[in-house]
């Protein structure tokens, strides 16, 4: 609430100096507006540049709590602990996006050279949200909060992408911007997919067990064998294997931001190695091991309904793992447009 507060005033003071709340006619106006500020008919003595910093921070520190970058991450994991096996899909499908979103809409037309001084520090949030995130979902002995952790981990790429398009926009290095904004694009839509899948795989053995503590699993692979590949496959896919949806987006991402923040780039090779660790050590904990006998006669498979429910997001990872162009058609000429 009290990001969605400071994004709220700014949008208030943005539209009032303007003298108008339409968007495309603010994008205009706004990044170009240099005489003193009047709001309603009373001079503005503070200087605009000070008032245009203030509310790019206000607007970053708004979706930055919406992706969520760290370390405005914190409500995320409790979040989804609480929710429901659906309102965990939504969450990590659909609303997360909001924020990255918000970035690519509003942030980097609105403010085009206050992103480009402060595009450093965004970029460093970005990848401490890669590495942190990462170890702190390796850390996790509850299957849920793992795949919650997960999420800041594959959002700080989209960010850190952001980053760079915002530091890079209108210089020599743009074309790689242009890439690395492909990368992260593609990558907020292929984590709706991963993530969304795994929180109903969770779901799926919660509904079973009525645990989520990695601890009380083990072994369940020969209870339940078609739940342990399509576990295995989905999982894969949020660990950035060649020949899924997420190593596409991470590697163009990554292809993107090295010529700009190369060693923001080197240092998220820590996160990718740890995110490896932590997508196994949850299907280790899971699938393999001795079996726990208390699970032996509990009908442990998973069902014909939660099958229909995970197909399309399989169909939708392997084929843009396979073929990424049909997609990355269309968002590389939403991404030119952006560019100019």
């Amino acid at each position: 609430m009290a990001g969605s507060l400071g994004l709220l005033l700014a949008i208030q003071v943005i539209g009032l100096s303007a003298g108008t709340f339409d968007i495309v006619r603010i994008t205009e106006v706004w990044p170009t507006l240099s005489e003193p500020l009047t709001v309603l008919g009373l001079a503005v003595t503070v200087p605009v540049s000070t008032v245009k910093a203030v509310a790019f921070w206000a607007f970053v520190v708004a979706f930055a709590i919406k992706v969520p970058v760290w370390p405005f991450h914190t409500w995320l994991p409790d979040a989804h602990t609480e929710a429901p096996t659906a309102g965990s899909m939504i969450l990590a499908g659909v609303l997360l996006k909001l924020g990255a979103y918000g970035f690519l809409r509003l942030v980097l037309p609105l403010y085009p050279e206050q992103a480009k001084v402060y595009a450093g520090i965004l970029g460093l949030l970005a990848t401490t949200a890669v590495i942190l995130g990462a170890f702190a979902s390796w850390g996790q002995d509850d299957f849920k909060r793992l795949v919650a952790y997960s999420s800041v981990n594959h959002m700080g790429w989209v960010v850190l992408g952001i980053a760079a398009a915002a530091f890079a926009r209108g210089t020599l290095s743009a074309e790689d911007a242009v890439i690395a904004t492909n990368g992260a694009v593609l990558q907020m839509f292929n984590h709706g997919l991963s993530a969304a899948g795994m929180f109903l795989l969770v779901g799926v053995v919660y509904e079973r067990t009525h645990t989520r503590s990695l601890a009380s699993y083990g072994g369940l692979f020969p209870l339940m064998p078609i739940y342990g590949g399509i576990l295995t496959f989905t999982g894969m896919a949020s660990l950035g294997l060649p020949g899924l949806n997420g190593f596409v987006s991470e590697f163009l991402v990554v292809r993107g931001v090295w010529p700009i923040f190369t060693l923001y780039t080197a240092l998220t090779m820590l996160g990718l190695l740890i995110t490896g660790a932590y997508v196994i050590k949850g299907i280790r904990d899971v699938l393999h091991g001795p079996i726990n006998e208390q699970w032996r006669d509990h009908g442990m498979e998973i069902n014909r309904r939660e099958i229909v429910a995970m197909a399309p997001l399989m169909i939708l990872i392997l084929a843009i793992g396979v073929w990424p162009a049909w997609i990355l058609d269309v968002i590389n000429s939403t991404v030119l447009r952006l560019f100019g």
